[in-house]
């Protein structure tokens, strides 16, 4: 197919090659060719470099040395020929001055053809040398040194024409050399010409190489890479909408398909997951209406409870406690002793019903929760138990607490708890309890300390269970629901509430709880 998708349920399959390595492969390909290119365009350059110096830096500046010479050369035949008519020393200094910039001239000449590429321009110069020691032994130095000693006249004309034989023979030398310099000048140009055409061709072609490589490699990819990356992406598209029954399949790199048939495992391990779940949702559907009626259930029983429960116990109560004023003293010791058990039972079976309907209602019953103040709500439980702080001598200390939310009547039964424990748990000394608050990331955490019989760590967890009892109960009095119904309360309020097991047991105990602080103290 066009996006190389291929049929549900193809067979995998793919090339021997993972991504990695087909990137490789493209990179050592561009690779190649760039080096390829830049050797190219190298030589190229190069090669006109040599060029423009064979001509700018050599042949042009030979040229003009030629031509100073052939000029030098020149005066100095003037001279000869103008102090061989006058006899004056001074129709010399032409000769004298010409040279000077002869001999200056050669050597700048040697030094510039002194080049493999211009060996025959070297050996016209030589030949020019030749031509003109000929022409200054034969004729100038012997023609001026008779004429000085002799005077004017003293050349004949035979020795005139003989000198200029030997001048002939110069200038078809000096000809010589300029047109070969002429020629290998025009040889330099064109091969310069051909150099920078050279250049031009060669970065066309590198450049025309290098887009016919990009473009190979990127047919390359799309094809290899590109194409089978897609269709597996939009395959898994497919899954993560819901058609969950559609196979992952691909075809090319290796490690594409092999991640392909990895997310194909998933997706059916996924499908397992998901029939699963829907059977479990269909369970949890049946338990979640088994638990509506069992709520309902259990709604009744807490109104049986209250009300139906409550009344025999409330008259069994009350003629018990009829019979211990009206016969006791009347009967025996043992039956004073057994009217009292049953009107201790009764009362303590109300405690516990009524402690046990409060702690059923937690969380059912109450109101949607709003700001509080936590102080108020400390000083409401304060309140609550002012009768046994003021026979216990106990002393309550507390810091500054914040505004949290909550239902004010359940945290205040936390703290009716929790203090009313530590005048209940108290040693021999008056209750001392502190309260304080610490702010701990996003929460507000609250300890209860004080200096009563403490709790040994090992209970830390099961203080919280409900009817569970450290002490029996004719020693401390209570139905075991009070830390059961504050770890209820607490966490209803998004919180939680533990034993400080770091704190020194023998030093009282230390209860810490934390509630969720408010966005606004934050």
């Amino acid at each position: 197919m066009a996006d190389g998708e291929g049929r549900p349920g193809a067979p995998r399959s793919g090339s021997r090659f993972r991504v990695r390595q087909w990137f490789a492969i493209a990179s050592v390909l561009l690779g190649v060719v760039t080096l390829v290119g830049a050797v190219v365009g190298v030589v190229a350059i190069v090669n006109l470099a040599d060029k423009r110096n064979l001509v700018v830096d050599r042949l042009d500046p030979a040229s003009n040395a030629a031509l100073r010479l052939s000029n030098a050369l020149v005066n100095e035949e003037t001279g000869v020929r103008g102090y061989v008519l006058t006899g004056q020393d001074s129709f010399l200094d032409p000769y004298r001055t010409g040279v000077v910039e002869e001999r200056r001239a050669t050597r700048e000449l040697h030094r510039l053809v002194d080049d493999d590429r211009l060996e025959s321009i070297s050996g016209d110069l030589e030949r020019v040398e030749r031509r003109v020691r000929a022409w200054r032994r034969g004729y100038a130095r012997p023609t001026i040194r008779r004429v000085r000693e002799e005077g004017r006249g003293a050349v004949g004309t035979a020795g005139v024409e003989r000198g200029g034989r030997l001048f002939d023979a110069v200038r078809r030398a000096t000809r010589r050399q300029e047109v070969g310099l002429a020629a290998a000048r025009a040889q330099g140009r064109e091969d310069l010409t051909d150099a920078a055409t050279a250049l031009s061709v060669s970065f066309g072609a590198i450049a025309l190489l290098v887009l016919a490589a990009l473009i190979t490699t990127t047919i390359m990819l799309r094809r290899t890479v590109t194409l089978p990356i897609g269709a597996l992406a939009r395959r898994v598209r497919r899954v993560a909408h819901g058609e969950f029954d559609r196979e992952v399949r691909s075809r090319g790199p290796r490690d594409i398909v092999d991640l392909a048939n990895d997310i194909d495992s998933m997706r059916e391990r996924i499908v397992s997951a998901l029939s699963a779940s829907r059977e479990a949702h269909g369970q949890l559907d049946a338990q979640a209406r088994e638990l509506e009626r069992s709520n309902a259930e259990l709604e009744q029983f807490a109104y049986v409870a209250s009300h139906d429960l409550q009344e025999p116990l409330r008259k069994v109560a009350s003629f018990c406690q009829l019979l211990e004023q009206r016969y006791k003293g009347q009967l025996d010791e043992r039956a004073d002793q057994y009217i009292d058990f049953a009107v201790d039972g009764a009362k303590r079976m109300q405690q516990l019903i009524n402690d046990l309907l409060a702690f059923s209602r937690v969380g059912r019953t109450s109101g949607p929760l709003g700001p509080v103040e936590l102080d108020e709500v400390l000083q409401r439980a304060l309140a609550n138990l002012g009768a046994a702080i003021e026979e216990s001598g106990a002393t309550v200390e507390a810091d500054p607490l914040p505004r949290v939310r909550g239902e004010a009547s359940l945290l205040a039964l936390v703290f009716q708890n929790l203090i009313g424990n530590a005048i209940k748990f108290r040693s021999e000394a008056a209750p001392e309890i502190r309260v304080g608050l610490t702010r701990r990331n996003g929460d507000w955490e609250i300890s209860c300390a004080d200096n009563g019989i403490g709790i040994d760590p090992e209970y830390a967890e099961r203080v919280f269970v409900i009817f569970q009892r450290l002490h029996a109960k004719d020693e401390y009095p209570g139905t075991g629901i009070g830390l059961a119904m504050c770890r209820k309360i607490v966490d209803y309020h998004g919180g939680r509430i533990w034993l400080d097991a770091d704190a020194d047991a023998d030093a009282g105990t230390t209860f810490r709880l934390t509630l969720p602080a408010l966005e606004e103290s934050r």
